[in-house]
């Protein structure tokens, strides 16, 4: 009867180990998986902000175009108006149609910037 006994405590000292050895593991895997969702959150966040730089960059260099692209415009107005002025100068049709398409092309974007600015306000 005493080796009944010893076997069985063996037994169930076997099942308790196997049972705590299951929870250790199980334990380790889910502060495993919570360090990798952890880790897998912070480098989609840092993704995220790389993104968004990235894309206030390309925003802001845009709008360095655009002023540009309206800065030339005035400058070539500017200089096809002050060879205008000139008394011995003798300016031929492609000179006003160059300032009368220079002028289209500023109030064709000028119209379009403001459609767009627009469209967002609404949507």
């Amino acid at each position: 009867m005493d080796a009944i006994v010893a076997a069985v405590a063996a037994v169930v000292g076997s099942i308790l180990s196997a049972i705590t050895a299951i929870t250790v593991c199980v334990i380790n895997n889910n502060t495993t998986r919570k360090k990798y969702a952890q880790e897998q959150e912070q480098k989609d966040n840092e993704r995220e902000l790389r993104e968004q730089k990235r894309e206030e960059a390309r925003r802001e260099q845009e709008l360095i175009l655009i002023k540009s692209t309206g800065a030339a415009i005035a400058l070539g107005e500017a200089t096809a108006k002050a060879v205008q002025r000139i008394p011995d100068t003798h300016c031929n049709g492609d000179m006003h149609a160059a300032l009368e398409y220079a002028t289209k092309v500023k109030h064709e974007q000028r119209d379009f910037l403001a459609k767009q600015g627009v469209t967002a306000l609404y949507d």
